[in-house]
């Protein structure tokens, strides 16, 4: 990563190429290759969080624009999915003589320093849209150009100083500043939350975690192998048992994704919600028992492990907590009741 914890286009660009071309293409969700989608996604936090949350972002608008009818990515473009919407920011979407063009605030921009395209959510005057925009990056590592701060992209632009974060700092997601950017709109009114797609890449989030909390262990599974003592053996059996629910749970739901990609039984909804706060609470309890068996050598010697720790402490907040276990409730005790 770059001087500040900028995400560049070299590691992600390397990493998104890699995916999506020849025998690596990732499979979208739903079309038979679910698990390894997922698979993919996990092997990447492993090794960077940060740059598993920008190719996890790339690869989730590959597959939007495909069910929604965008046009394909080409290869070298790297796309970013911008669709929080915090209090305090909104992005509006206006549509003049000469097409449609966002003004406003957009927070949580992953990617804003390295993607060259973006899938931003904006509010018009007929609802929430999503529109495809150019975000003024040049250059990237397939093509072998120098990379740029965008400074091509007239109105699009990140602001200093709003992503101040230790964990998920090579994520690289500021607030990012649009006026007058002129955007092509993907879909109809809606269209990008009513997908059934939408709740098939939240588990594709839940991959990430995954794979980040594998990461995280990784310090008390090497110090169980040095040394016999039962303290470490007994959390590293429990991390053990429960990083395996968790793998479990995300084939399951991959095998069922695959099963039902259109969502015509209703329930894509509540398995992502289930899944979601499965990994996470397997996510949070493993770093929880490896803090706790490891002490803070770790933390405080091992730059790879202190990293990934941080990294998944923050990137475990897309997850709402009570908020989203409270919508699992509700979903199962009013809702459809399915799975019950």
């Amino acid at each position: 990563m770059a001087a500040g914890g900028r995400a560049t286009g070299g590691e992600f660009a390397r990493y998104v190429d890699a995916l999506a071309v020849g025998a690596a293409e990732c499979p979208l969700p739903g079309s038979g290759g679910t698990a390894t989608r997922f698979e993919e996604l996990s092997a990447v936090a492993r090794a960077d969080l940060g740059v598993a949350r920008l190719v996890e972002g790339h690869l989730d608008a590959v597959a939007i624009l495909a069910e929604l009818g965008g046009p394909p990515v080409r290869l070298g473009q790297h796309w970013g999915v911008w669709a929080a919407e915090p209090p305090g920011s909104e992005l509006t979407a206006t549509r003049t003589a000469d097409g449609w063009v966002l003004d406003g605030l957009k927070r949580y921009c992953s990617g804003a320093h390295s993607c060259t395209h973006a899938l931003v959510t904006a509010v018009a005057e007929d609802g929430r849209r999503l529109f495809a925009v150019r975000t003024g990056v040049a250059g990237t590592a397939a093509t072998g150009a120098a990379e740029a701060d965008p400074v091509d992209g007239p109105g699009c632009r990140p602001v200093g100083g709003t992503w101040q974060a230790v964990g998920m700092a090579g994520s690289d997601s500021p607030d990012v500043h649009f006026t007058s950017v002129p955007a092509t709109p993907v879909g109809e009114v809606e269209a990008y939350l009513r997908r059934p797609g939408f709740h098939h890449g939240g588990v594709g989030v839940a991959a990430c975690w995954y794979g980040g909390a594998q990461a995280v262990a990784r310090v008390l599974f090497e110090a169980a192998g040095r040394r016999e003592d039962p303290f470490l053996d007994a959390q590293a059996g429990a991390v053990d048992m429960r990083l395996y629910a968790a793998g479990t749970v995300l084939r399951r739901a991959a095998e069922e994704i695959d099963a039902d990609p259109l969502d015509r039984a209703g329930t894509a909804a509540l398995r992502a919600m289930r899944v979601r706060a499965l990994v996470a609470e397997v996510c949070a309890e493993v770093l929880d028992r490896v803090g706790r068996a490891t002490g803070a050598g770790p933390l405080c010697h091992d730059r790879r492990h202190a990293q990934a720790a941080a990294d998944l402490a923050v990137y475990l907040r897309q997850h709402h907590a009570e908020r989203d276990l409270a919508a699992l409730g509700g979903t199962v005790a009013r809702g459809t009741g399915a799975g019950r």
